[in-house]
């Protein structure tokens, strides 16, 4: 929390002066005006003490010494116009001081922890951001456009990742997301980076590429159990565009890409996820590629499950076939602008999560 009150990140208050005003002299004048009613000052006054503290929680240093020195000054007043025993009077002020020094200590403790958090989460989120080229991005088949968006607001950064290699066998086209959040799940990004970014030129085929991406997984997670971190799994989505009017995908439990081409939008047909990277010893059989048409003048979108897992106040998923179907004839430069500003708005709120959105769209004429 900096200074003045306010969430990094969000920009909203969490207490407001006018709110802090309003609060402090209420219930000053409630407590107050009970105990003179009542005609004891031994009832209610003492629970302005805890006001402080209150204030300490939720506000300012600043905000927090006021509060502090407004109850001293008020308890001193009311024991002077209603007290009876002057010592116990004394003694009465003297504890609300030292409680309200109290509270100003523990709030400056909480918001310099809160600021330290928040700088720990920006450097982890301009960290995710370094790993991954900016888009737009070219090749001889496609152009890769989209919408990169870390989340800053949450406990910690996750690992969302994307990557376009114009290799020798083709346009070669990543999306992944690391279980689990932090920077050891950015360790584990990067590992994912290198060996796609190495095998993609280097591999003949697609499931050679995925195959080296497992053995980069598998490595990282033994070196991580060994330091005393868990393995994680990583869900990814490999692709091969070429030439002919189709793609070539191995999908290691992500989410299947959506075809979008002559005003309507599709999930593209590739069978049964296969298991995530990480878990290859527990499956049953080798990762297979499969084929879906992509016609010239269509446009991929792959994306990451903080857009089909984001939800509204009542609870509902995203419906993102549906919205794409509504934006199936808009220029795919303007897809993912859509896509993040309908998100907004559907959950009324920041991301909570990462967003990966990639839109690939085919460049040149069909061959004659």
């Amino acid at each position: 929390m900096a200074a003045d009150g306010r969430e990094r990140g969000r920009g909203r208050p969490l207490l407001s002066t006018p709110v802090f005003v309003v609060g402090i002299l209420g219930v000053t004048v409630l407590v107050v005006g009970l105990d003179i009613v009542v005609g004891t000052t031994l009832r209610l006054l003492p629970l302005l003490i805890f006001l402080p503290s209150i204030v300490a929680g939720l506000g300012p240093v600043w905000a927090t010494v006021m509060a502090s020195v407004w109850v001293v000054l008020v308890v001193a007043v009311t024991q002077a116009y209603v007290g009876k025993d002057p010592a116990d009077d004394a003694l009465a002020i003297a504890f609300t001081a030292l409680f309200g020094v109290v509270s100003v200590l523990s709030c400056r403790y909480r918001v310099r922890r809160e600021e330290e958090v928040v700088r720990l989460r920006s450097a982890g989120a301009a960290l995710q951001r370094q790993i991954v080229r900016p888009l737009p991005l070219r090749t001889g088949e496609v152009v890769v456009d989209g919408l990169y968006q870390p989340v800053e607001e949450d406990a910690m950064v996750g690992g969302d990742m994307y990557e376009v290699a114009a290799s020798p066998h083709g346009t070669r086209v990543l999306i992944a997301d690391v279980q689990g959040k932090g920077l050891p799940a950015i360790g584990t990004a990067l590992a994912v980076l290198g060996a796609f970014r190495e095998a993609a030129y280097r591999e003949d085929t697609l499931t050679g590429v995925v195959e080296a991406l497992e053995s980069a997984v598998a490595r990282h997670n033994l070196g991580a159990v060994r330091t005393g971190e868990p393995e994680r799994m990583v869900t990814a989505l490999v692709l091969d565009i070429g030439r002919e009017p189709r793609v070539e995908a191995v999908n290691c439990g992500h989410i299947p890409p959506y075809v979008i081409h002559e005003g309507d939008a599709d999930q593209a047909a590739i069978g049964v996820p296969a298991v995530p990277l990480g878990l290859a010893a527990l499956a049953p059989a080798p990762r297979r590629s499969v084929c879906f048409p992509f016609p010239y003048g269509a446009t991929l979108l792959l994306c990451t499950d903080g857009v089909t897992e984001a939800r509204d106040p009542q609870g509902a998923f995203y419906p993102l076939e549906q919205r794409l179907r509504t934006w199936a004839r808009e220029p795919p430069a303007r897809l993912a602008a859509s896509l993040e500003a309908d998100l907004r708005r559907f959950t009324r709120a920041a991301p909570r999560d990462d967003v990966a959105v990639l839109t690939v769209t085919r460049t040149g004429q069909p061959p004659p």
